[in-house]
């Protein structure tokens, strides 16, 4: 393989990888390229790439975040708990619920940076204890209008209208205000990364932290900050999730994890960036989404979606590093 045409497989090889796939399913369903079908793969994703998007700003400054879905999902039956049991209005809720992931951010920011603890055991730990913490006011049960408390009580709070548009209104009857959110946190932590000092001295410090503290850069501040909007970004998914289903459901976050992972590595093999980046974070996404959507309109098992899942993301991301050299990296 000639070093032109390395590259150009490398830089483009996994939109051509896009393309084929809708071909395909478009091929063995053609109503899988309709409008209809189109928006609903954008809302189905929406909020596993906003999840997405808070992971790949601690892979930019060399971490990981394995508490994103028990955040997203605490920050839904947090809202759940505060509408239908507290009987707060919308402004307050999510005023609480993003406070609630920024702070979770922060815990994980502190235990790594100062208590030492390695990333993966500091955010799994995390996820452990809010997996379990969240069920406790209920006593597990799932959160509803009506619902009987462990205290023998009844909750006579409910869902307010306004709230519940965050996750199931549309824009002009045709997008969905979670598309919307997405595409414009999307953006802003694109514009972050790539085009502002802070961004830039975040991946120096994922590249390189010993010589960024050499170099003068406050790597436990950025370190810190990395995870908050880690948790920032968790919680806004919680409360879309919480918006989209009009009730806290336990089990309602168990994928979001996998799924957001996934689409954040794929996207190291977008434009044959080899690297984390919103871009290829949010295209990632899109992929993911596309994929269950053609395996569900062809009627494939459940059980062989994450199978079908973990195999396109070995190969593109054997794919992208196997064929980069070291000095690329």
């Amino acid at each position: 393989m000639t070093l032109a045409v390395r590259d150009l497989s490398i830089r483009y090889g996994f939109f051509v990888l896009l393309v084929a796939l809708a071909v395909f399913f478009y091929a063995a369903q053609p109503a899988f390229l309709s409008l209809r079908s189109l928006i609903f793969v954008f809302q189905s994703v929406s909020i596993t790439a906003i999840l997405a998007l808070g992971v790949t700003g601690t892979l930019v400054v060399g971490g990981f975040d394995l508490s994103i879905g028990s955040v997203a999902a605490s920050s839904m039956m947090a809202a759940s708990y505060a509408m239908v049991i507290w009987g707060w209005g919308t402004a307050e809720t999510v005023a609480l619920c993003i406070g609630f992931g920024l702070l979770a951010g922060l815990f994980n920011g502190v235990i790594i940076v100062y208590g030492r603890i390695p990333d993966l055991l500091a955010t799994l730990g995390t996820m452990f204890l809010l997996l379990g913490l969240q069920l406790v006011p209920t006593a597990g049960r799932s959160i509803a209008r009506g619902m009987t408390l462990p205290d023998g009580t009844t909750a006579t709070g409910s869902f307010d209208p306004s709230f519940l548009s965050l996750g199931r209104a549309r824009l002009f009857d045709v997008l969905p205000v979670s598309v919307v959110v997405m595409l414009a946190l999307g953006v802003a932590i694109f514009v972050f990364l790539e085009f502002t000092r802070w961004g830039r001295v975040m991946y120096a410090i994922g590249s390189n932290q010993q010589a960024s503290r050499l170099a003068g850069a406050p790597v436990e501040r950025y370190k810190i900050a990395a995870y908050m909007i880690s948790g920032g970004f968790a919680s806004v998914g919680g409360i879309l999730l919480a918006a989209r289903v009009g009730r806290g459901d336990v089990s309602s976050g168990n994928s979001l994890l996998l799924d957001a992972v996934a689409a954040a590595l794929i996207g190291f093999a977008v434009l044959g960036a080899a690297k984390p980046n919103a871009f290829g974070t949010l295209v990632g996404a899109l992929f993911v989404g596309m994929l269950l959507q053609g395996l569900t309109m062809m009627n494939a098992p459940y059980y062989t979606q994450d199978a079908v899942k973990g195999a396109v993301l070995v190969v593109a991301l054997l794919f992208t590093f196997s064929m980069t050299r070291p000095g690329e990296r």
